[in-house]
Protein backbone atom coordinates (compact mmCIF):
# COMPACT_ATOMS: atom_id res chain seq x y z
CA UNK A 1 0.00 0.00 0.00
CA UNK A 2 1.34 3.43 -0.90
CA UNK A 3 1.63 5.98 1.85
CA UNK A 4 2.35 9.69 2.07
CA UNK A 5 4.29 9.36 5.29
CA UNK A 6 7.89 10.44 5.35
CA UNK A 7 10.69 8.97 7.40
CA UNK A 8 14.07 10.24 8.52
CA UNK A 9 16.72 7.57 8.92
CA UNK A 10 19.71 8.46 11.08
CA UNK A 11 22.74 6.54 9.87
CA UNK A 12 23.84 5.47 6.40
CA UNK A 13 25.21 2.02 7.14
CA UNK A 14 23.77 -1.23 5.82
CA UNK A 15 20.69 -1.18 8.05
CA UNK A 16 19.82 2.40 7.14
CA UNK A 17 20.31 1.89 3.41
CA UNK A 18 18.45 -1.43 3.39
CA UNK A 19 15.57 0.17 5.28
CA UNK A 20 15.48 3.15 2.89
CA UNK A 21 15.46 0.70 -0.02
CA UNK A 22 12.51 -1.25 1.43
CA UNK A 23 10.51 1.87 2.32
CA UNK A 24 11.17 3.65 -0.96
CA UNK A 25 9.85 0.65 -2.88
CA UNK A 26 6.57 1.13 -0.99
CA UNK A 27 6.35 4.83 -1.77
CA UNK A 28 7.54 6.18 1.59
CA UNK A 29 9.68 9.29 1.23
CA UNK A 30 12.92 8.74 3.12
CA UNK A 31 15.85 10.94 4.06
CA UNK A 32 19.13 9.45 5.28
CA UNK A 33 21.20 11.62 7.59
CA UNK A 34 24.78 10.36 7.84
CA UNK A 35 27.20 12.08 10.21
CA UNK A 36 30.37 11.04 8.37
CA UNK A 37 31.55 11.81 4.84
CA UNK A 38 30.78 8.35 3.46
CA UNK A 39 28.09 5.68 3.37
CA UNK A 40 28.61 2.17 4.68
CA UNK A 41 29.15 2.40 8.43
CA UNK A 42 31.13 -0.68 9.41
CA UNK A 43 31.41 -1.69 5.75
CA UNK A 44 34.39 -0.05 4.09
CA UNK A 45 36.19 -1.29 0.99
CA UNK A 46 39.31 0.43 -0.32
CA UNK A 47 40.95 -0.15 -3.69
CA UNK A 48 44.65 -0.99 -3.58
CA UNK A 49 47.20 0.53 -5.98
CA UNK A 50 46.96 -2.63 -8.11
CA UNK A 51 43.15 -2.58 -8.08
CA UNK A 52 42.50 -5.13 -5.32
CA UNK A 53 39.28 -4.63 -3.30
CA UNK A 54 40.57 -4.37 0.28
CA UNK A 55 38.06 -4.89 3.09
CA UNK A 56 38.58 -2.85 6.25
CA UNK A 57 35.14 -3.70 7.58
CA UNK A 58 32.48 -6.40 7.27
CA UNK A 59 33.58 -9.09 4.84
CA UNK A 60 32.15 -12.59 5.29
CA UNK A 61 28.73 -14.23 5.30
CA UNK A 62 27.38 -17.76 4.89
CA UNK A 63 24.42 -19.85 3.83
CA UNK A 64 22.70 -19.33 7.19
CA UNK A 65 22.43 -15.60 6.42
CA UNK A 66 19.30 -16.04 4.34
CA UNK A 67 18.01 -12.45 4.47
CA UNK A 68 21.32 -11.03 3.31
CA UNK A 69 21.56 -13.63 0.55
CA UNK A 70 18.04 -12.77 -0.63
CA UNK A 71 18.95 -9.08 -0.78
CA UNK A 72 22.13 -9.79 -2.72
CA UNK A 73 20.17 -11.92 -5.18
CA UNK A 74 17.54 -9.23 -5.59
CA UNK A 75 20.22 -6.64 -6.32
CA UNK A 76 22.11 -8.94 -8.68
CA UNK A 77 25.30 -9.04 -6.62
CA UNK A 78 27.30 -12.29 -6.95
CA UNK A 79 29.13 -14.00 -4.12
CA UNK A 80 32.10 -16.37 -4.13
CA UNK A 81 33.63 -18.70 -1.53
CA UNK A 82 36.42 -17.64 0.78
CA UNK A 83 39.59 -19.49 -0.17
CA UNK A 84 40.55 -21.91 2.59
CA UNK A 85 42.26 -24.95 1.10
CA UNK A 86 45.95 -25.53 1.75
CA UNK A 87 48.48 -25.36 4.56
CA UNK A 88 47.43 -23.11 7.45
CA UNK A 89 49.67 -21.88 10.26
CA UNK A 90 49.17 -21.63 14.02
CA UNK A 91 51.67 -19.78 16.21
CA UNK A 92 51.46 -20.81 19.86
CA UNK A 93 54.68 -19.22 21.17
CA UNK A 94 57.05 -16.62 19.80
CA UNK A 95 60.07 -18.85 20.40
CA UNK A 96 58.65 -21.95 18.69
CA UNK A 97 58.16 -22.65 14.97
CA UNK A 98 54.56 -22.33 13.81
CA UNK A 99 52.44 -25.46 13.60
CA UNK A 100 51.41 -26.25 10.05
CA UNK A 101 48.23 -28.15 9.29
CA UNK A 102 46.44 -28.93 6.05
CA UNK A 103 42.86 -27.70 5.69
CA UNK A 104 40.77 -28.91 2.74
CA UNK A 105 38.46 -26.50 0.95
CA UNK A 106 35.34 -26.04 3.06
CA UNK A 107 32.16 -27.90 2.14
CA UNK A 108 30.12 -25.06 3.65
CA UNK A 109 32.32 -22.04 3.04
CA UNK A 110 32.05 -18.47 4.08
CA UNK A 111 31.41 -16.13 1.18
CA UNK A 112 32.63 -12.75 0.04
CA UNK A 113 30.96 -10.29 -2.26
CA UNK A 114 32.48 -10.04 -5.72
CA UNK A 115 34.13 -6.66 -6.10
CA UNK A 116 34.02 -5.95 -2.37
CA UNK A 117 31.31 -5.50 0.25
CA UNK A 118 31.08 -1.80 -0.61
CA UNK A 119 29.26 -2.85 -3.77
CA UNK A 120 26.23 -3.69 -1.63
CA UNK A 121 26.28 -0.21 -0.12
CA UNK A 122 26.74 1.45 -3.50
CA UNK A 123 23.98 -0.61 -5.12
CA UNK A 124 21.48 0.23 -2.39
CA UNK A 125 22.37 3.93 -2.59
CA UNK A 126 21.84 3.88 -6.36
CA UNK A 127 18.22 2.79 -5.87
CA UNK A 128 17.48 5.94 -3.85
CA UNK A 129 16.94 9.52 -5.02
CA UNK A 130 20.32 11.28 -4.70
CA UNK A 131 18.76 14.16 -2.78
CA UNK A 132 17.52 11.73 -0.13
CA UNK A 133 21.05 11.09 1.17
CA UNK A 134 22.80 13.77 3.22
CA UNK A 135 26.38 13.19 4.31
CA UNK A 136 28.27 15.21 6.94
CA UNK A 137 24.96 15.74 8.77
CA UNK A 138 25.19 14.84 12.47
CA UNK A 139 21.97 14.73 14.49
CA UNK A 140 21.89 16.30 17.96
CA UNK A 141 18.29 15.86 19.13
CA UNK A 142 14.93 14.28 18.37
CA UNK A 143 11.93 16.18 19.71
CA UNK A 144 8.28 15.15 19.57
CA UNK A 145 5.98 17.88 18.32
CA UNK A 146 2.37 16.83 17.95
CA UNK A 147 2.04 14.26 15.19
CA UNK A 148 5.55 14.87 13.95
CA UNK A 149 9.08 14.39 15.19
CA UNK A 150 11.60 17.19 14.79
CA UNK A 151 15.19 16.19 14.13
CA UNK A 152 17.67 18.84 15.21
CA UNK A 153 20.93 18.90 13.27
CA UNK A 154 24.36 19.96 14.46
CA UNK A 155 24.15 23.21 12.48
CA UNK A 156 21.03 24.23 14.41
CA UNK A 157 18.53 23.55 11.64
CA UNK A 158 15.74 21.02 11.98
CA UNK A 159 13.82 18.57 9.82
CA UNK A 160 10.40 17.09 10.49
CA UNK A 161 9.08 13.63 9.76
CA UNK A 162 6.21 11.36 10.65
CA UNK A 163 8.66 8.73 11.82
CA UNK A 164 12.34 8.67 12.73
CA UNK A 165 14.49 5.57 12.78
CA UNK A 166 17.88 5.51 14.50
CA UNK A 167 20.02 3.27 12.30
CA UNK A 168 23.25 3.70 14.22
CA UNK A 169 24.67 1.65 17.10
CA UNK A 170 22.37 2.00 20.13
CA UNK A 171 25.26 2.98 22.41
CA UNK A 172 26.18 5.76 19.99
CA UNK A 173 22.58 6.96 19.72
CA UNK A 174 22.37 7.23 23.50
CA UNK A 175 25.55 9.28 23.67
CA UNK A 176 25.05 11.59 20.69
CA UNK A 177 21.30 12.27 20.60
CA UNK A 178 19.06 14.04 23.10
CA UNK A 179 15.46 12.80 23.19
CA UNK A 180 12.53 15.01 24.18
CA UNK A 181 10.40 13.90 25.84
CA UNK A 182 12.91 11.63 27.53
CA UNK A 183 12.79 7.96 26.59
CA UNK A 184 11.29 5.55 29.15
CA UNK A 185 13.80 4.75 31.88
CA UNK A 186 14.20 1.12 30.85
CA UNK A 187 15.28 1.84 27.26
CA UNK A 188 17.29 4.89 28.33
CA UNK A 189 19.34 2.70 30.68
CA UNK A 190 19.63 -0.09 28.13
CA UNK A 191 20.97 1.86 25.15
CA UNK A 192 24.39 2.75 26.63
CA UNK A 193 24.99 -0.89 27.57
CA UNK A 194 24.42 -2.42 24.12
CA UNK A 195 27.71 -3.72 22.76
CA UNK A 196 28.68 -2.39 19.34
CA UNK A 197 30.10 -5.23 17.29
CA UNK A 198 33.58 -4.53 15.86
CA UNK A 199 34.06 -1.57 18.22
CA UNK A 200 37.73 -1.53 19.14
CA UNK A 201 38.69 -4.16 16.57
CA UNK A 202 41.78 -3.52 14.46
CA UNK A 203 41.53 -4.86 10.93
CA UNK A 204 44.36 -4.82 8.41
CA UNK A 205 44.67 -5.48 4.68
CA UNK A 206 47.65 -6.17 2.45
CA UNK A 207 47.93 -6.17 -1.33
CA UNK A 208 50.50 -8.12 -3.37
CA UNK A 209 51.29 -8.46 -7.06
CA UNK A 210 51.23 -12.27 -6.90
CA UNK A 211 49.78 -15.01 -4.66
CA UNK A 212 53.14 -16.36 -3.51
CA UNK A 213 51.52 -18.22 -0.60
CA UNK A 214 49.16 -20.15 -2.87
CA UNK A 215 52.07 -21.02 -5.15
CA UNK A 216 53.79 -22.56 -2.10
CA UNK A 217 50.66 -24.51 -1.07
CA UNK A 218 49.52 -22.22 1.74
CA UNK A 219 45.89 -21.28 2.34
CA UNK A 220 46.76 -17.84 3.64
CA UNK A 221 45.10 -18.65 6.96
CA UNK A 222 47.12 -17.77 10.05
CA UNK A 223 46.19 -17.91 13.72
CA UNK A 224 48.64 -16.59 16.28
CA UNK A 225 49.01 -16.24 20.02
CA UNK A 226 52.49 -14.84 19.54
CA UNK A 227 52.50 -12.04 16.97
CA UNK A 228 50.66 -8.80 16.35
CA UNK A 229 48.55 -10.54 13.70
CA UNK A 230 46.09 -12.77 15.56
CA UNK A 231 44.19 -14.10 12.55
CA UNK A 232 44.56 -13.69 8.80
CA UNK A 233 42.95 -14.94 5.58
CA UNK A 234 43.53 -15.00 1.84
CA UNK A 235 42.04 -11.91 0.20
CA UNK A 236 42.25 -12.83 -3.47
CA UNK A 237 39.40 -11.50 -5.62
CA UNK A 238 36.78 -13.50 -7.54
CA UNK A 239 38.70 -13.35 -10.82
CA UNK A 240 41.89 -14.48 -9.06
CA UNK A 241 43.93 -11.69 -10.61
CA UNK A 242 44.18 -9.43 -7.54
CA UNK A 243 45.83 -10.71 -4.39
CA UNK A 244 46.16 -9.93 -0.71
CA UNK A 245 45.61 -10.82 2.92
CA UNK A 246 43.14 -9.49 5.45
CA UNK A 247 42.76 -10.11 9.15
CA UNK A 248 42.84 -8.75 12.67
CA UNK A 249 45.53 -7.43 14.98
CA UNK A 250 45.90 -7.89 18.71
CA UNK A 251 43.86 -5.26 20.55
CA UNK A 252 46.98 -3.96 22.27
CA UNK A 253 48.17 -2.67 18.89
CA UNK A 254 45.90 0.36 19.32
CA UNK A 255 48.73 1.89 21.36
CA UNK A 256 51.08 1.77 18.37
CA UNK A 257 51.21 4.16 15.43
CA UNK A 258 50.12 2.82 12.01
CA UNK A 259 53.77 2.84 10.99
CA UNK A 260 54.79 0.66 13.93
CA UNK A 261 51.86 -1.70 13.35
CA UNK A 262 52.92 -2.06 9.71
CA UNK A 263 56.50 -2.79 10.75
CA UNK A 264 55.46 -5.54 13.15
CA UNK A 265 52.96 -7.08 10.73
CA UNK A 266 55.45 -7.27 7.86
CA UNK A 267 58.13 -8.68 10.14
CA UNK A 268 55.79 -11.41 11.39
CA UNK A 269 54.59 -12.36 7.91
CA UNK A 270 58.10 -12.23 6.46
CA UNK A 271 59.28 -14.73 9.05
CA UNK A 272 56.36 -17.03 8.27
CA UNK A 273 55.99 -16.77 4.50
CA UNK A 274 59.34 -15.45 3.30
CA UNK A 275 60.65 -12.10 2.02
CA UNK A 276 57.87 -11.55 -0.52
CA UNK A 277 55.38 -11.22 2.34
CA UNK A 278 57.32 -8.22 3.63
CA UNK A 279 57.00 -6.37 0.32
CA UNK A 280 53.32 -5.57 -0.25
CA UNK A 281 52.14 -2.96 -2.70
CA UNK A 282 49.85 -1.66 0.06
CA UNK A 283 49.30 -2.00 3.80
CA UNK A 284 46.31 -0.35 5.48
CA UNK A 285 44.76 -0.88 8.89
CA UNK A 286 41.85 0.61 10.76
CA UNK A 287 41.02 0.83 14.45
CA UNK A 288 37.25 0.73 14.76
CA UNK A 289 36.86 3.18 17.62
CA UNK A 290 36.19 6.51 15.88
CA UNK A 291 33.36 8.89 16.69
CA UNK A 292 31.05 7.18 14.19
CA UNK A 293 31.31 3.82 15.95
CA UNK A 294 31.86 4.43 19.64
CA UNK A 295 31.34 7.17 22.22
CA UNK A 296 32.62 7.43 25.76
CA UNK A 297 33.76 4.37 27.69
CA UNK A 298 30.83 1.93 27.82
CA UNK A 299 30.99 -0.92 30.32
CA UNK A 300 30.70 -4.09 28.26
CA UNK A 301 30.92 -7.38 30.14
CA UNK A 302 30.43 -9.82 27.27
CA UNK A 303 30.32 -9.97 23.45
CA UNK A 304 26.98 -9.06 21.88
CA UNK A 305 25.79 -7.69 25.22
CA UNK A 306 22.07 -6.86 24.95
CA UNK A 307 22.09 -7.35 21.16
CA UNK A 308 18.56 -8.19 20.09
CA UNK A 309 16.98 -7.05 23.36
CA UNK A 310 13.17 -6.85 22.99
CA UNK A 311 13.18 -3.19 24.05
CA UNK A 312 15.23 -2.39 20.94
CA UNK A 313 12.44 -3.77 18.78
CA UNK A 314 9.68 -1.59 20.21
CA UNK A 315 8.41 1.82 19.13
CA UNK A 316 8.69 5.01 21.19
CA UNK A 317 7.27 8.54 21.10
CA UNK A 318 3.82 7.23 20.18
CA UNK A 319 5.37 4.62 17.90
CA UNK A 320 7.04 7.30 15.79
CA UNK A 321 10.60 6.53 16.90
CA UNK A 322 12.29 3.20 16.21
CA UNK A 323 15.76 1.74 16.56
CA UNK A 324 17.18 -0.16 13.62
CA UNK A 325 20.68 -1.54 13.34
CA UNK A 326 22.43 -4.86 13.43
CA UNK A 327 22.61 -4.77 17.25
CA UNK A 328 18.81 -4.54 17.42
CA UNK A 329 18.16 -7.68 15.37
CA UNK A 330 16.61 -10.71 17.06
CA UNK A 331 19.35 -12.91 15.56
CA UNK A 332 22.83 -12.42 14.11
CA UNK A 333 23.35 -9.19 16.02
CA UNK A 334 26.50 -7.41 14.87
CA UNK A 335 26.60 -9.07 11.45
CA UNK A 336 25.41 -7.98 8.03
CA UNK A 337 22.58 -10.48 8.29
CA UNK A 338 21.44 -8.76 11.48
CA UNK A 339 21.46 -5.37 9.74
CA UNK A 340 19.20 -6.67 6.96
CA UNK A 341 16.92 -8.47 9.43
CA UNK A 342 16.55 -5.29 11.48
CA UNK A 343 15.71 -3.28 8.36
CA UNK A 344 13.03 -5.76 7.34
CA UNK A 345 11.54 -5.79 10.84
CA UNK A 346 11.33 -2.00 11.09
CA UNK A 347 9.99 -1.71 7.55
CA UNK A 348 7.13 -4.04 8.49
CA UNK A 349 6.34 -1.92 11.55
CA UNK A 350 6.47 1.36 9.64
CA UNK A 351 4.42 0.07 6.73
CA UNK A 352 1.98 -1.86 8.93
Amino acid sequence: MKTERNCILIGGGLSGLALAYLLTKEGVATTILEASDRLGGRIQTLTGPLGTPLELGATWFSDVHTHLLALLSELGLPKYPQHSGGISLFQTKSFEPPQAFFVPAADNPSYRLAGGTQRLIDKLAQTLPPQSIRLNTPVRAINQSGDLLSVELADGSALQAHQVICCLPPQLAASRIQFSPALPEMIAKLLPTVQTWMAGSIKFVLEYDEPFWRQAGYSGMLYSHAGLVTEMYDHTNLEQNRFGFTGFLNGSAVAYSPEVRREFVLRQLGELFGPKAAQPSAYVDKVWNDEYVLAGSPVILRPHQHNGHPALQAGYMDNRLHFCGTETASAFGGYMEGAVMAARSVAERVLG
